[in-house]
């Protein structure tokens, strides 16, 4: 194999370690392609490609989240990683049922979340360690710590991970099932169909980034099925569409006005046969690695000033 398809095997390996330190699509592709950078570049001729890719773009991929910890201290409303479409051989590239839900639960929103609380090392330790297995020796190297302190860093951060970790229903093919009720009913404006599918003590909260779309919030079975009802179906009507996709290794879909412009995202967190939690995320910012963002606010006054038509 030549040096680049070499680096190309590995590609999925590196943007899986840097999407899940930097919860950025965008600046996890850009760590990748600065690992390439210095790897072509270079004269080193590791022993293991892997180790040394590795430790390269889990070094590039802890400074830029040092900075961009800084900027998210003033973000405007919740933040969300960028939502990341997957599928069994995105996520993982491993053929075991078992392990590919597990690094599939790893990606999910809430877990995205869960590593926000952790420091820059420690999620890189629990993300190398815990996530894709390296030995104590390889995380040790890539971060530039002793062995001992990346033990004592990965039981820090097993310990948070564990006080918060999310529970989810283990059935891909049930929480499938479930999302497509959700999205045919959210489409017909079902209400009773909506509150039945969504749990009493639902949350549904929106990263707009202070741009567009609300905060969202925990409102309820009944009250989030009004909301939802209320500003999706106006929009169906002048022309969107909701597009189901699997964000996350979740359940999802993608929200596009009428050109087809993607104008935001959801991602449902479902346990028990109910959706517990709903991620949704219009910050444009957010939605460029899916395809021409359209521009929601305008929708929502086409949307406006459909409802105020007579007829």
């Amino acid at each position: 194999m030549t040096e680049t398809q070499e680096f190309e095997a590995l590609r999925p390996l590196l943007f899986s370690i840097a999407y899940r330190l930097l919860g950025s699509v965008s600046e996890a592709e850009d760590a990748v392609q600065e690992t390439w950078l210095r790897y072509a570049s270079g004269s080193v001729q590791p022993q293991s490609l892997k180790a040394y890719l590795s430790t390269v773009v889990t070094r590039i991929s802890i400074d830029v989240l040092r900075s961009a910890r800084v900027r998210r201290e003033t973000y405007v409303g919740p933040w969300f990683p960028e939502p990341l479409p997957t599928s069994s051989s995105t996520i993982t590239g491993y053929d075991d049922p078992e392990r590919a839900a597990e690094l599939a639960d790893s990606l999910s929103m809430a877990a995205l979340l869960l590593l926000e609380r952790l420091s820059p090392l420690e999620r890189a330790v629990f993300v190398l360690r815990e996530v894709f297995r390296f030995d104590f020796p390889e995380v040790a190297e890539a971060v530039g710590r002793s062995e001992g302190a990346c033990r004592q860093l990965a039981s820090r951060a097993r310990r948070h991970m564990q006080e918060g970790r999310p529970r989810f229903a283990a059935d891909r093919r049930r929480r499938v099932e479930l999302a497509d009720r959700f999205f045919a009913a959210l489409h017909d404006g079902d209400l009773q169909q909506l509150t039945e599918l969504l749990a009493a003590d639902v949350v549904t909260l929106n990263d707009g980034g202070g741009t567009s779309g609300g905060q969202g919030g925990a409102f309820g079975a009944a009250k989030a099925a009004r909301f939802l009802a209320a500003v999706v179906s106006p929009l169906l009507a002048i022309g969107a569409r909701i597009d189901k996709l699997e964000l996350n290794g979740h359940p999802g879909a993608v929200l596009r006005d009428p050109e087809g412009n993607v104008i935001g995202t959801w991602t449902l967190e479902i346990l028990d046969g109910q959706i517990q939690t709903i991620h949704s995320v219009t910050n444009p910012e957010k939605l460029r690695h899916l395809g021409p963002v359209g521009d929601l606010r305008a929708v929502l006054r086409e949307r406006n000033r459909a409802r105020r038509s007579p007829g």
